[in-house]
């Protein structure tokens, strides 16, 4: 078996648990909330950081962009399991909205503490109204670079199946999971696995083009099962859907019926 690059090892944590961690992700997060640490620093957008050094600026601005993506993450994971069929925009309102209160928790408290200054609490509505300006717009660009710039194509070990190379797309957890199904949610696809639900940038027609030889098939206009995936079917009437594995269900449509019935999966 070859050995898993360093980058992509598992790491032993505290407590004999075992962690996960993409460092080849992380560095180019990393780069990335520098880089906008520095133009913050450089615009002092609402005067924030007028009369400061150039690097305390950049260290403030930075910190702030890490604990906004932090408190940005952690409730992007608790909506990904508590509202896994949360539309989009929704998802990033959501995310914007935490991650502000984050932050301007932590100005609160930097003023507090390092200048001594008490913000007055009548003043925290119009504060967290200005962060949220710039969280929004952090969360949207985040949003589009971690399926882009922090999630390039993915290279795919040597002598992979096609649903390895698939996976390869998607977090270090997802990638030794079993693929269930994947379905198109407008310019993205909701990859469903035995270790949860992803959403990636791409088209599912170019899904089903890479998928072709890993034993599934299109059910739907928006939906491509693993046959391996299906642990049930449910009818009701003349319509059919497939229950997977993860407890969802993919429809059936009537275009796709005689294809579902061929592959030994209608009821």
């Amino acid at each position: 078996m070859r050995p898993e690059p360093f980058a992509k090892r598992q790491m032993q944590g505290v407590f004999g648990l075992r962690i996960a961690i993409d460092w080849r992700t992380r560095a180019r997060e990393l780069g990335v909330y520098a880089a906008i640490g520095l133009f913050l620093a450089f615009i002092e957008p609402y005067d924030a950081t007028r009369g400061l050094p150039f690097w305390v600026a950049f260290l403030y601005w930075t910190g702030l962009i890490l604990i906004g993506s932090l408190s940005g993450e952690t409730v992007r994971k608790s909506a990904n399991h508590l509202w896994p069929d949360l539309p989009i925009p929704v998802r990033l309102a959501i995310i914007s909205v935490a991650s502000a209160a984050a932050v301007t928790m932590a100005i609160f408290v930097v003023e507090r503490v390092l200048n001594s200054r008490q913000i007055p609490l009548e003043f925290l509505p119009t504060l967290f109204g200005l962060v949220w300006v710039i969280s929004a717009a952090m969360t949207g660009i985040g949003f589009m670079m971690d399926r882009t710039i922090l999630a390039p194509p993915p290279t795919a070990p040597e002598g992979a199946g096609p649903v390895e190379t698939f996976l390869s797309r998607l977090p270090l957890k997802y990638r030794q999971a079993e693929l269930y199904a994947v379905s198109s949610e407008d310019h993205y696809l909701r990859v469903h696995t035995s270790a949860g639900e992803e959403l990636i940038l791409m088209r599912l027609a170019d899904a089903m083009r890479e998928l072709d030889g890993a034993g599934g098939l299109q059910v739907h206009r928006s939906w491509w099962v693993a046959k391996s995936g299906v642990k049930d079917v449910r009818r009701e009437g003349s319509k059919l859907s497939l229950v997977l594995a993860s407890g969802k269900t993919a429809p059936v449509s009537r275009t796709y019926m005689a294809a579902v019935k061929e592959a030994g999966l209608s009821a």
